[in-house]
C-alpha cells in the first residue's frame, strides 16, 4: 500500500483524489486568498508530475487545458500522483492581469521567499507545496497580451531529460529557449526537477486546437512515464522540429498593418510579409521577412508603431516541411476521439 501523498496539511490517500486550498494571503477585505490544487494520487507506485497554468494571470488557456485533463477517464488508472495547480497567480487572474498587485512578474520571482514580496511568498509556496515533491513538471502559459504563439514546447538545448519530455508531448516545434533568472524552469532545474513550457493560443482567450494539443500532449508525456496505460492515447505520428533560434520581424514605420502572413506560415527570407500605410492610405510601406522559417507568434494588433514586433520566427532550412507538419498537427487534433468524450465537453 502506498503512503498518502501530503500537501498543504493534507493527507491524500492512495487511489482518491482531491483539491487543496493552499493559502496564500488574506485581501484588504479580509477575504482568503488560496491556490486551488487538484491531486490524484494513484494506487501504484509511480512518477510524480505537476502540472501548472496561470503563472502569468492573463494566460487562461492552460486553466481550460487542466479542466479537460482532469476530466479524461484515462486518469482512472493513474499511476504514480498527478499535481494540478490550474490558477498559480490567483491574483492577476482575477483582475484578468499578467502581473500581480505588486506589478511583480510571477515568472522572474522563483524561488522566492517565506517573508519577502507577495510574489516572492507565492513562488516559495509553489516550489515547497509543489516543485518539491515533483519528479517533472508541464507549465502552461499562451502568448502575452494581444499576441498569439503557435503550440510550441520551450526547452533549453541542455535538457536531455526535458527534450525526451517535449519530444514525447508531440507539439509540432520544440525551440530552444535560455533559461531565464527566477523563471519557474531554472529554478526547478536547480532543485533536479526538469520542466518543459507550453506555449500556445493568447492571452485572455480560449483556442480550441492550442487547448486540445496541450491535453494531448500531457498524456502523451504520462505515457512515456509509465504513469498511463490507455492504448488510446498514441505517440506523435511525426517528430517534433527542433529549432535552436528565432527572432521578431519588427515594423520598419508606424501606421496601420496588414499581414498577409500567419502562425504556422513559412515564411523566406526577403519576402514581403504585410504593408502598412497609415489610415487614409496615402503612404504604403512593404514588410519584408529578415530569414527564413516558420511562424511561430503574431501580433494581433493592426494598429502599431515602429519597431512594435510583428512576427516571431523560428529559423529553419526546412521551413516547408515544418509549414506541412503544423497543418497535419492541427487536422489531426481536431479529429481526436480521446478528446470528444462527453465529460471533457
Amino acid at each position: 500500500m502506498r503512503a498518502p501523498f501530503v500537501i498543504g496539511g493534507e493527507k491524500i490517500a492512495p487511489g482518491t483524489r482531491q483539491t487543496v486550498d493552499l493559502p496564500v494571503s488574506l485581501l484588504s477585505t479580509h477575504t482568503p486568498m488560496t491556490v486551488p490544487v487538484h491531486v490524484i494520487h494513484g494506487r501504484r507506485e509511480g512518477a510524480t508530475i505537476f502540472v501548472s497554468a496561470a503563472i502569468h494571470g492573463d494566460e487562461i488557456i492552460g486553466v481550460e487545458i487542466i479542466r479537460q485533463l482532469l476530466q479524461s477517464t484515462a486518469l482512472r488508472h493513474l499511476r504514480g500522483t498527478l499535481i494540478c495547480a490550474p490558477v498559480v497567480n490567483v491574483f492577476g487572474f482575477i483582475d484578468q492581469d499578467r502581473y500581480l498587485p505588486d506589478r511583480r512578474d510571477l515568472n522572474r520571482s522563483f524561488p522566492g521567499t517565506e517573508k519577502g514580496s507577495l510574489a516572492a511568498q507565492l513562488a516559495n509556496l509553489f516550489m515547497t507545496e509543489i516543485v518539491d515533491q515533483s519528479d517533472v513538471g508541464i507549465d502552461l502559459h499562451s502568448a502575452a497580451i494581444h499576441r498569439v504563439n503557435l503550440p510550441q514546447i520551450r526547452i533549453a538545448e541542455d535538457q536531455p531529460r526535458a527534450r525526451e519530455l517535449a519530444e514525447a508531448f508531440g507539439a509540432p516545434v520544440i525551440l530552444h529557449a535560455r533559461l531565464r533568472d527566477g523563471s519557474l524552469r531554472q529554478c526547478a532545474l536547480e532543485r533536479g526537477v526538469d520542466v518543459i513550457v507550453y506555449e500556445a493560443g493568447e492571452a485572455l482567450r480560449f483556442d480550441d486546437v492550442a487547448i486540445r494539443t496541450g491535453v494531448r500532449g500531457i498524456m502523451r508525456v504520462m505515457k512515456s512515464m509509465d504513469m498511463l496505460g490507455s492504448k488510446r492515447i498514441k505517440p506523435a505520428t511525426r517528430k517534433p522540429h527542433v529549432v535552436s533560434a528565432s527572432r521578431w520581424i519588427r515594423a520598419p514605420g508606424s501606421g496601420v498593418v496588414r499581414l498577409i502572413k500567419g502562425i504556422g506560415d513559412m515564411v523566406e527570407e526577403g519576402e514581403i510579409i504585410g504593408q502598412i500605410s497609415d489610415p487614409i492610405g496615402t503612404s504604403k510601406l512593404n514588410v519584408e521577412a529578415v530569414e527564413t522559417g516558420i511562424v511561430i507568434g503574431q501580433t494581433r494588433l493592426p494598429i502599431i508603431n515602429q519597431g512594435d514586433a510583428l512576427l516571431h520566427v523560428a529559423a529553419t532550412a526546412n521551413a516547408q516541411r515544418v509549414e506541412t507538419a503544423v497543418e497535419t498537427s492541427e487536422k489531426e487534433v481536431l479529429a481526436d476521439p480521446l478528446l470528444d468524450e462527453d465529460e471533457i465537453i
